[in-house]
């Protein structure tokens, strides 16, 4: 009996133990992964990296790993700004939760604002580029960093274009409509109806606005951003005219209307090719248009090389409701397990 009691105690002990680890490892764990079901994807794992004060990252990019992971195969890692404690702040620009998953990235979504990384996880971000792994960017990724020191100053913005310039094809330029007052209707550029990107896309939507872009010759323009008079999709286009800093008079704000998603491929530093997919959209709100999170679901796969499937299946997995975008409001006290499935 003594014998008994004394192996029953060490038990629980070493339960108890067990237990009180994984609750460390849980709370301790800065950034959140999404292990695949089977699907087209098996064996490829995308790191999606979400970064920026204004546009809830943070709520958009766990939604997309689940889409990928769930519902096609991908395993899908999602990496954060976090506080000390671990908890998700948009404003914490020189963080970058767990930039280890980066070395097995085979390919990167992000959406990221004027980040100001350390060393590791910056040299980290550059090796998985110099691979040529394909990047899908979204809506404030144009100005991507900012602050950055010795080596990779060449991203800050403002320094050549930066990263936005450099490698995605446009840094920021301007609101071309009226932010939070304007949506953008997506408009299929002429002659590119055909692009297997468009696979199942019917109605591409945001609630945020336009930006002003000019994507360079190499990019292949996919859609361009009509201004509309509100802020739902069934609101007739602006009409006004104004003058913008680049215009010698006056114009429609609707002529010309901005490229807001294109593709290119670009030579890295080591070579290699990066296949590019960026848009100007990608608000978490942004993503509740179905067309267009298929269209982003679908930059992934033409991003890898894989057939780009007839209508991608992006329903949500669990719910979606997403905070509306701006400098204060995003939710306060969300950890990155928070995320979990």
């Amino acid at each position: 009996m003594k014998l008994t009691a004394r192996l029953s105690r060490r038990l629980l002990s070493a339960l108890l133990a067990t237990s009180l680890a994984a609750a460390a490892s849980a709370a301790e764990q800065t950034w959140v992964t999404y292990e695949p079901k089977a699907g087209p994807g098996k064996g490829k794992h995308i790191v999606l990296v979400a970064g920026d004060e204004e546009y809830r990252s943070e709520e958009g990019l766990p939604m997309l790993g689940k889409i990928l992971s769930q519902r096609h195969g991908f395993k899908c890692t999602v990496l954060f700004s976090v506080d000390a404690d671990g908890v998700i702040n948009p404003d914490a620009g020189g963080s970058l939760s767990h930039p280890e998953a980066l070395d097995s990235a085979d390919a990167i979504v992000m959406l990221l604002r004027f980040r100001h990384w350390d060393d590791d996880a910056n040299k980290r971000f550059e090796a998985a580029v110099n691979r040529g792994v394909p990047i899908i960017a979204l809506r404030t990724s144009t100005h991507a960093f900012n602050g950055l020191k010795g080596p990779f100053e060449k991203w800050n913005f403002g320094k050549n274009g930066g990263f936005g310039k450099q490698v995605l094809g446009e840094t920021w330029v301007s609101h071309w409509g009226r932010h939070k007052v304007e949506a953008t209707l997506g408009v299929i550029e002429k002659g590119a109806e055909k692009n297997p990107l468009f696979n199942g896309v019917k109605e591409i939507f945001a609630n945020s606005d336009v930006y002003e872009a000019y994507p360079p010759a190499d990019a292949t323009i996919l859609v361009r951003g009509q201004v509309l008079k509100g802020m739902t999709a069934d609101t007739q286009p602006a009409d006004y005219r104004t003058k913008r800093a680049t215009d010698k008079e006056e114009q429609g704000v609707n002529d010309p209307m901005m490229p807001i998603a294109w593709t290119r491929e670009v030579k890295n530093e080591a070579g290699k090719v990066n296949k590019i997919f960026t848009t100007t959209m990608g608000a978490a709100t942004d993503l509740e248009s179905e067309g267009t999170r298929r269209l982003v679901v679908n930059s992934v796969f033409w991003g890898l090389g894989l057939a780009v499937p007839g209508k991608a299946n992006v329903d949500y997995v669990g719910e979606f409701k997403p905070t509306m975008y701006g400098f204060k409001g995003y939710q306060k006290g969300v950890k990155p397990t928070d995320h979990k499935l």
